[in-house]
């Protein structure tokens, strides 16, 4: 890193952890200043795109890697202003679906391969198995990271909306999916309306993610040393969970919490994944 760098990633850096809580800092450039840029935003402009914005964000994506190049993965672009006044409704009134001039539904997406056996006049022994849903799930989840960062990267804003998987019966009926095609989650693409450009969230210290040779269980002291960071972020977004260690219990303690997505599996076999 050379010296016109340095303040840039020290600052990145104290945002992304907080101050004293910086790793240490190495190589730098303009892509890994972007990455710790990153935001999540729920309140966006409705103004309308730059035409072929979403078949950048396409390619952006197609262009992640992909399980053995097996591309288990589609995406829907909703326009209907219904469907998407339907789509907030399930992911609990998340009224910015409705207003961002791009939403996309990332799904695992192993009907096409399906297809493509049919035609084929074989059958595809490896489908029916969890492990192909996994294989359907992280490609999609490498697709959608690749176009979020060539959105941020356009100077748009995103957020992420697992909350779709409230209900994913209904998702696939409003989007009319076949067997075997499944949401993951949906996303909001757009310009941040004036004063909702969010802030660049902490996350946990390195030590507490980052494992040498060996995983470190004893991890006490660093989620500790992080509540606190996030306790202020909470405050100035006025957050209802304030520590980071209350927002995990608050999500994951209740059944309730769950939203319905405790019948996640009968859904996902109803929707043609025998998750053998």
């Amino acid at each position: 890193m050379d010296g016109t760098q340095m303040p840039a990633a020290a600052a990145a850096l104290t945002a992304r952890y907080g101050a004293g809580a910086e790793p240490k800092a190495g190589p730098w450039n303009d892509t890994i200043a972007l990455l710790l840029s990153h935001r999540s935003t729920r309140g966006f402009k409705p103004d309308a795109l730059p035409d072929g914005t979403l078949e950048t964000l396409v390619a952006a994506a197609q262009s992640a890697a992909t399980s053995s190049n097996l591309q288990t993965w589609s995406v829907v672009a909703v326009d209907d202003k219904a469907v998407r006044a339907e789509l907030a409704t399930i992911a609990g009134n998340q009224k910015h679906i409705e207003v961002c001039p791009i939403f996309l539904v990332f799904l695992a997406d192993v009907s096409r391969n399906g297809r493509l056996a049919a035609e084929a006049g074989t059958e595809l022994a490896g489908m029916p198995y969890l492990e192909s849903f996994l294989v359907a799930s992280i490609d999609a989840a490498l697709a959608a990271q690749n176009a979020v960062v060539a959105a941020e990267s356009l100077g748009l804003l995103t957020v992420y909306i697992g909350a779709l998987r409230n209900d994913v019966q209904r998702v696939a009926g409003l989007l009319n999916l076949p067997p075997g095609a499944t949401p993951v989650f949906g996303l909001c693409v757009g310009h941040a309306a004036p004063g909702r450009e969010g802030e660049v969230k902490p996350r946990l210290p390195q030590a507490a993610v980052l494992h040498r040779e060996r995983y470190d269980a004893d991890d006490a002291a660093h989620r500790a040393a992080y509540d606190p960071r996030m306790a202020d972020f909470s405050a100035r977004h006025e957050m209802g969970a304030t520590t980071w260690t209350q927002r995990v219990i608050a999500r994951l303690g209740t059944m309730k919490a769950l939203n319905g997505r405790d019948k996640l599996k009968d859904a996902l076999v109803a929707l043609g994944f025998p998750l053998r």
